[in-house]
């Protein structure tokens, strides 16, 4: 690793902790395919006082799409898989009840009419995956497939892990696949969907900033893509049984370190150390924007979504450049690959926050005082 004066990095995140936004903070980057900087402060747990370290695992939520949407383009890239068929050409019952027009690309991008958690779900449930795709795949479509943005907030891991698993030869469930055709590649040790009982110790223990706010209406789209029963909160994403599931939309649970590898891996073309896991090519156009990129999405309230034809978020304030892939995760967290500077960054943190205005983002400062310490621009 290239020496580099880490200084603006680390004031950053000591601030954010000082101020009372952050408690344990692990950023790392990746520049032209080598780690050139690993930064972590705070406390993993503050209530027993435990000090967070380069080990620390932490809950990533959404940034676990990313890893999914990867695993899909794995297998399209092996010839197993066509984004432009039905998904019901892979997935049969995921036909029923209008959703036979959806297309794998519609699921990738957010598209298929099939945002909502299914009705009586429970944290068990959840974790059943069967339980779950068997549910999502019976669901009526809240429009019919391709037609509107509907942000698929939690069935998004069940609907391209079953793709994924319908389209394996070897019929491994998502958590499998990602680390027998992604981690162990690249040699990530912790990148996990579902951790092992080995690793609980080190996972990070979550606070919210954000707990007492009032909840959304009940009847809104938003509530009831992640209803209270299952939400992306401490209560739920904290208990043992759901952190040791396949909950591929938003249960990963990674350190900083691997994660940043996973998307140095995207910003190098779809190769890493000499591991090509994706074709350039392919890679390139992920850095393109869907068809209807600026629409209003409901279930986000109205808010316009910019996702790429690869299922990644594209560009916007919280990233370095417009053309940089990336994705966030509920409170905070963040990871994305800029192409046009092969930088990759991943920041991973422990207290949970819904910023409401980019002045209110203690992870922006941080973002930035990467790209500053390394020399680079900030683009967007």
């Amino acid at each position: 690793m290239r020496v580099i004066d880490d200084t603006p990095v680390r004031t950053a995140i000591r601030a954010a902790i000082d101020n009372g936004l952050e408690e344990a903070v692990h950023a790392v980057a990746y520049h032209k395919g080598k780690m050139v900087l690993s930064v972590w402060d705070g406390l993993a747990d503050p209530a027993n006082g435990t000090p967070a370290t380069a080990e620390t695992l932490y809950n990533v939520y959404s940034v676990t799409k990313a890893v999914a949407a990867t695993a899909l383009h794995i297998q399209a890239e092996k010839g197993y898989v066509d984004y432009d068929a039905p998904i019901a050409d892979y997935w049969p019952e995921f036909a029923q009840n209008g959703k036979a027009s959806a297309t794998v690309r519609h699921a990738l991008t957010h598209r298929a009419g099939v945002p909502l958690m299914p009705e009586g779900v429970t944290p068990e449930r959840m974790c059943d995956s069967d339980w779950m795709a068997n549910a999502i795949a019976a669901m009526e479509p809240l429009a019919p497939p391709g037609e509107k943005t509907l942000y698929q907030s939690m069935t998004f891991g069940w609907i391209i892990g079953e793709i994924v698993k319908r389209t394996d030869p070897k019929r491994r469930d998502l958590n499998v696949f990602v680390q027998e055709e992604i981690a162990a590649p690249l040699g990530l040790t912790d990148l996990w969907i579902g951790i092992p009982d080995a690793v609980a110790d080190r996972v990070a223990v979550m606070s919210n900033r954000n707990e007492n706010d009032p909840p959304p209406p009940e009847a809104t789209l938003y509530a009831r893509s992640m209803p209270h029963a299952v939400d992306l909160v401490p209560r739920v994403f904290g208990r043992p049984d759901v952190q040791r599931a396949c909950i591929a939309g938003v249960g990963g649970i990674f350190n900083a370190r691997d994660e940043a590898r996973f998307w140095a891996m995207l910003a190098g073309g779809g190769e890493l150390d000499g591991v090509r896991l994706l074709s350039a090519d392919r890679v390139v156009n992920f850095s393109n924007v869907r068809d209807n990129g600026d629409e209003p999405d409901p279930v986000m309230f109205g808010m316009p979504i910019p996702i790429s034809v690869g299922g990644y978020w594209l560009g916007g304030h919280r990233v370095s450049s417009p053309r940089a892939i990336w994705h966030p995760g509920a409170g905070g967290s963040l990871g994305w690959a800029d192409p046009e500077q092969n930088l990759a960054v991943a920041i991973c943190h422990n207290r949970m926050f819904n910023a409401r205005d980019p002045k209110d983002d203690p992870i922006l400062p941080i973002s930035k005082a990467i790209v500053t310490a390394l020399g680079l621009d900030w683009k967007s």
